[in-house]
Order: structure tokens, then sequence, then C-alpha cells
């Protein structure tokens, strides 16, 4: 069995992709904290832990990617986490973005389509700090309409459309940050439900997600 180890070294290294994130526009402390106080190097492959602190995505396996740090705070900082509000993921991949939402105190449920991933994260010694933390197997585009409604909603895949099922789970008031559009590059979207039939949308950056897909694998 693997031993997971936080040195001074790693602690050191991922203060400095702290300080590297807020020099690219992220300015909530929350959010900020919640990424230095995650091992990532836990989350990969031991391969990568000389080099999981740099800014990027790394492969996790079935065509997946651990998102790059920056990422992983931008949705996050989109989605203005409350302490304890519930909050539905779509694409656990290594988790690592689940504990970040975690970490700030969410309710969270996430779903992960690829068996393989899903099965490695229910082993994963890490996820047992998070008690709030539950995961799903599971077709994301059908979110988990049993446990809905969500305050919030996080797609960390690329969607050709907003899925209309998980626009039903969400609150009346609740935001959903999704990327959204073709292959090569998507737009960051905020949604506000407003009521049952109306919806506000914002738009932001560009993104390049690995594709979201139907169904279970």
């Amino acid at each position: 069995m693997r031993r997971y180890e936080d040195t001074y070294k790693q602690k050191g290294l991922r203060r400095q992709l702290v300080d590297s994130i807020r020099q690219k526009g992220i300015t909530d402390e929350n959010v900020l904290a919640a990424i230095g106080n995650i091992p990532r190097h836990f989350f990969l492959d031991t391969a990568f832990e000389g080099i999981a602190y740099e800014d990027r995505a790394f492969p996790i396996g079935e065509g997946q990617t651990i998102s790059q740090p920056y990422t992983v705070a931008y949705q996050t900082q989109l989605l203005e986490i409350k302490p304890y509000e519930k909050v539905l993921e779509i694409g656990t991949g290594s988790a690592y973005q689940a504990c970040v939402l975690a970490e700030l105190k969410a309710n969270v449920f996430t779903i992960e389509r690829q068996k393989r991933l899903f099965d490695h994260v229910k082993q994963f010694q890490f996820k047992s700090k998070y008690p709030n933390l539950r995961c799903f197997y599971g077709d994301g585009y059908e979110g988990l309409p049993s446990y809905a409604p969500f305050d919030k909603i996080l797609v960390t895949a690329a969607a050709p459309a907003i899925p209309e099922k998980l626009l039903q789970q969400l609150k009346v008031g609740g935001k959903m940050v999704i990327p959204v559009g073709g292959q090569d590059v998507q737009r960051m979207l905020r949604i506000t439900k407003i009521n049952d039939t109306d919806f506000d949308q914002e738009l932001f950056d560009n993104f390049t997600f690995v594709p979201m897909l139907s169904g279970k694998r």
C-alpha cells in the first residue's frame, strides 16, 4: 500500500503554486487556502510527484486528467461556495476538485462514469478526511435526481450544450459553472436559476477540457 507523506519541500512548493495562482487573478482567499491545504501529489501517480505542483494538468488514466490548479481555483471561485451548501460535481476524476470543494465545507456529491476511476477514488485514503464528500458511479448527464435540489453544480468536462436535467436539479437561486463548446475550446459559463423557467447566464474565459460523455463505462 502506498505511503502518503507531505514533506516540508512539498508544502513549500504548494505555497509557490498558491502564489502563482494568485498572480493569475484568483482573489478568493478561501479558495487559495483550500489549494494550499491539499497535497496535490497524493492524487497523482508517484511518477509525477516531483512535478505535482506545476500549474498544469496531468493524465490520471482512462483518457482523463487532473485539472490544472488554476482551472480548479477559477471554477471554484465562480461557484462562490458557502459552508454546508449542497454541491453536485460532474466528473470526479482524481477527486482533487471534489476535495477542494469539501475543504471549503460544502456537502459534496460527485459522479464519475469511469468505473476504474470510481473504484480508485473509493479506495483513496485521503478522501476519508472529508465525511462531507460522497462519491457515486453514474452518468453525469443524469445528475443525482434523488438527492436534488442542489445549491451549486460544477461540471468539470466540456459539454456541447447545457444539460437540461442538471438545470432541473438546481435550486432556485442556485448556480452552475460549466465549460460549454466544441472539442478544441470551451467558454466557461455561470448560470443562475431565477425560477423554474428562467436562467441568467454569464460568460467568462475560454478553457480546454476533456469531453463530457454520456453513459457509464
